[in-house]
C-alpha cells in the first residue's frame, strides 16, 4: 500500500509542476499588463527620464515581457523572488516572515471548523426526517450566510467592546516577545516553555480563528450530512442491521468513512479559499500574515512582491490538492489500484 500511495504522490507532483508553470505565467502576464507604473513612486519628483530609463533598466524592466518571465522563474526556481520595490529586501524574506502567520490562523480555524463541524453534520444527519430537521436547516442556512468578515466584526463587537473578555489586535500582547523558531507563535512559545506568554497568543488566535471557522463549517455540516444520508442507502448498511450491529456503531465505524470521501474532497477545496478570507480577517484583526502584506503590495503597486505572495498561495493550493488525494487513498482503496 505504501508503494501505491508514494506512486500516486509523484503522479500527482508532476501533475503539479506545469500547472504551478501556467499559475505563474498567468500572473506574470496579468501584472505586466496592468496599466500602472510601479517604478513612478521610487523616482523623486525632480528625476528625469534618463534616471527612470537607468532605473528600469536596473531592476531589469526594459527586457522583454518573455524574457523577464524566463529570468524571473529561473530565479524563483532557486529561492530568490526579487526584491521588493517598497520595502527594498528580498521578497522571500518578507513572506517567509508573514506567512507562519497566516498559516497558524487558517490550521487553527480548520481545527474548530472540524470540531463544530462534524458532531453537528451528525446530528442533522440523525434528525432526518425528524421534527428538529427544520430547525437544523434554517440554522446551518443561516450561518453560511454570514462571511467570515462579519463574523469578525459581530465577534469584536460581542467579545472585544460588549463583553471585553478577549484581545482582537495583534498576534500577542505588547509586553511578549515571541521567540524565532517556526515562526508559529503557538509552538514557538510551547517550544520555550513559556505557559502565559502561550495562552495571551492562543487569546489574540481565538477570535480570528472563531472567526474563519464559523464561515467555513456550515458547508462541511452540509456536505456531511449528505454523504451520510447517501451512505444510510447503501446495501451495507442493511447487512450490518441483520447481523445485530447497533445504530451508532454502524454510523461510526461505516457510515461516517464513506461520508468522509466527498467532505474530504470540500475540506481541502474549501481551505484553500480560507487562505483568502483570512485577507480580511487579518486585516480587521491586526496579524501581521500575508494578508496585511499583499494589501501593502497593492496599494504600493509592488509587482515583485504580488508575484511572491501570488506564487505561495498557488503552491498552497497545489499542496492542498495533493495532501487531499493522499488522503482520498486511504480511505478508498479502489484509487490505489494502478
Amino acid at each position: 500500500m505504501l508503494h501505491q500511495i508514494a506512486t500516486l504522490v509523484a503522479r500527482r507532483l508532476l501533475m503539479a509542476v506545469p500547472a504551478l508553470m501556467l499559475l505563474s505565467l498567468v500572473v506574470f502576464v496579468v501584472l505586466r499588463l496592468l496599466p500602472v507604473d510601479p517604478l513612478a513612486m521610487l523616482l523623486p519628483a525632480s528625476a528625469t527620464a534618463a534616471d527612470a530609463q537607468a532605473l528600469r533598466r536596473q531592476l531589469g524592466f526594459d527586457k522583454p515581457l518573455p524574457e523577464q518571465f524566463l529570468i524571473w522563474l529561473w530565479n524563483a526556481l532557486r529561492g530568490n523572488l526579487g526584491i521588493s520595490i517598497n520595502f527594498r529586501q528580498p521578497v522571500s524574506t518578507l513572506m517567509l516572515a508573514a506567512l507562519p502567520a497566516t498559516v497558524e490562523l487558517t490550521l487553527v480555524a480548520l481545527g474548530i471548523a472540524l470540531a463544530i463541524s462534524v458532531p453537528c453534520g451528525m446530528l442533522a444527519f440523525v434528525l432526518h426526517r425528524r421534527r428538529g430537521e427544520v430547525l437544523v436547516d434554517l440554522l446551518v442556512a443561516l450561518l453560511q450566510s454570514i462571511p467570515a468578515f462579519l463574523w469578525a466584526l459581530l465577534l469584536i463587537l460581542a467579545f472585544g467592546v460588549l463583553w471585553p473578555v478577549l484581545p482582537f489586535a495583534g498576534r500577542v500582547g505588547q509586553d511578549v516577545a515571541l521567540p524565532s523558531i517556526t515562526g508559529l507563535a503557538l509552538v514557538d512559545l510551547l517550544l520555550t516553555g513559556r505557559l502565559a506568554a502561550w495562552l495571551d497568543a492562543l487569546a489574540h488566535l481565538t477570535l480570528p480563528a472563531v472567526s474563519l471557522a464559523l464561515g467555513f463549517a456550515p458547508l462541511v455540516i452540509r456536505v456531511l450530512r449528505t454523504g451520510l444520508i447517501d451512505a444510510a442507502e447503501e446495501p451495507y448498511v442493511g447487512v450490518a442491521r441483520l447481523r445485530g450491529l447497533s445504530e451508532s456503531r454502524i454510523l461510526w465505524r461505516h457510515m461516517l468513512k464513506n461520508a468522509s470521501l466527498p467532505t474530504i474532497t470540500m475540506i481541502g477545496v474549501q481551505f484553500g479559499f480560507m487562505f483568502g478570507s483570512a485577507l480580511l480577517v487579518e486585516m480587521i484583526f491586526g496579524l501581521p500574515g500575508l494578508g496585511n502584506l499583499m494589501v501593502q503590495a497593492v496599494k504600493g503597486t509592488d509587482l515583485p512582491l504580488i508575484q511572491g505572495i501570488a506564487l505561495v498561495f498557488c503552491v498552497l493550493m497545489l499542496s492542498i490538492t495533493v495532501i487531499v488525494d493522499i488522503l482520498y487513498a486511504l480511505l478508498d482503496p479502489r484509487l490505489r489500484t494502478p
